[in-house]
């Protein structure tokens, strides 16, 4: 049985093996060959047989089942002896790496191993579960390192780790109006307060900004902490020069907190610009700077366009728009709505012509609703008079800046309560 299993075996190989593979094995055994084979992936085509020829008779196939069962029970119980062999083999070979090493190998000199080359204990892994419950003492005694955040939209999650900003919000810096600028809250996080920081508020301080300043200054500004000592000081030497004191630089940097962002060629052209198309004197066009010191950081854009409405649409003369500006100098950065709305109620409702309105500008920067409201009133009781060569003249000044009780008492000749329930009926 064991010859003709061999004999299938070989016959099977020939066919099935490449001959490379089938002169590697010769050494072994016929029952060897049997255990062999069954090693191998073997793949039939469709339509092979394993017999050239064409034997297709019941007792030739009665045979083969035969054959095939013993052939399987033998393999069996070679493929146990092989397993035994096989781990031996190892054992044995472990034993002479042992006692032996190559000499084309690197000999690493004997000594301790370190946890990364020990080997992985599976079993005692498992005993530690991310789903095992464990005491409360044990969840205390587990320490979390302070680590920045990598990413946030939020400074907040910064306060308790970083200096600058910790100090900033003692300061009175608003972070969370910071944060909504772009890049700003990276550029807060990269500075030092006591080498960026620091200098620049003690440079602040020695131009004569108070401390309660620096928090609002900051806010608006926070690029002011990127710019040089140098670059500040040559601005506020620049003011200076131009005759304004030292008081109306800090009160100018405390209430324009970019003014010492700009160069000094742009500063001397925005201080030009006002004197040349406006006409006015070096003493008037400080006046206004420094009344309204945003004239020189903002935009020149909304500022030409008011020149040109108050011109062209309201028809003022140049004399009276420069008497305007100087008086409220507002005017020049009003909103443009706002401010025709009010003139088209004084002068088309009112019946104000342009001397009065230029005698008294302080109602251009007035609101709407308190005007119409006011004038409504002495207008129901027959005291709308704002003529100055009429009896019972209303003044304008008066009109737009007494509280409602004096206006009640000494323009209206009325109550208190009887302005609030006409203002009910409008």
């Amino acid at each position: 049985m064991t010859s003709s299993c061999a004999q299938l075996c070989l016959r099977c190989r020939s066919l099935l093996c490449p001959k490379t593979l089938a002169t590697t094995w010769q050494y072994s055994t016929p029952v060897r060959h049997c255990t062999t084979v069954t090693n191998v992936a073997i793949k039939i085509p469709s339509g092979f047989s394993f017999f050239m020829g064409t034997h297709r008779t019941n007792q030739t196939r009665q045979r083969w089942k035969k054959q095939m069962i013993g052939y399987g029970e033998l393999t069996a119980k070679h493929l146990a002896t092989d397993a035994k062999e096989d781990k031996f083999t190892e054992e044995l070979s472990r034993t002479d790496v042992v006692a032996y090493k190559s000499p084309l190998l690197p000999i690493r000199d004997a000594g301790p191993l370190n946890e990364s080359q020990m080997p992985l204990d599976l079993d005692a892994a498992a005993e530690f579960s991310a789903l095992e419950e464990i005491s409360d003492e044990e969840a205390f005694s587990i320490s979390v390192p302070a680590a920045m955040p990598p990413a946030s939209t939020s400074l907040r999650h910064y306060v308790d780790k970083s200096e600058t900003l910790s100090k900033l919000v003692q300061l009175g810096v608003n972070l969370w109006k910071l944060e909504q600028r772009p890049n700003v809250g990276s550029m807060l996080l990269k500075l030092d307060f006591n080498t960026d920081v620091a200098p620049r508020l003690l440079f602040l301080k020695e131009i004569g900004v108070e401390d309660a300043r620096f928090g609002y200054i900051i806010t608006h500004n926070p690029f002011i902490l990127t710019e040089s000592l140098e670059s500040l000081q040559i601005r506020v030497n620049y003011l200076k020069s131009k005759k304004f004191s030292s008081e109306t630089v800090a009160s100018m940097v405390s209430r324009a907190p970019y003014l010492l962002n700009f160069s000094v060629k742009r500063l001397d052209n925005r201080l030009g610009f006002y004197q040349q198309q406006l006409n006015l004197s070096a003493s008037n066009t400080r006046n206004i700077v420094a009344r309204l010191p945003r004239l020189l950081c903002g935009s020149l854009e909304p500022v030409k366009e008011n020149l040109k409405v108050c011109e062209i649409e309201f028809g003022f003369k140049q004399n009276e728009i420069q008497h305007i500006v100087i008086a409220i100098p507002k005017v020049l950065t009003a909103n443009k709505r706002k401010l025709t709305q009010i003139f088209d109620f004084l002068h088309n409702t009112m019946k104000v012509p342009h001397h009065l309105i230029t005698k008294f500008p302080q109602v251009l920067n007035t609101k709407y609703l308190r005007i119409k409201e006011r004038h409504l009133f002495l207008e129901y009781l027959g005291k709308a008079q704002y003529d100055p060569n009429l009896p019972n003249y209303i003044s304008l000044d008066r009109l737009a800046s007494l509280p409602d009780e004096n206006f009640c008492t000494e323009l209206a000749m009325a109550t208190l309560e009887d302005f609030y329930l006409f203002q009910k009926t409008l």
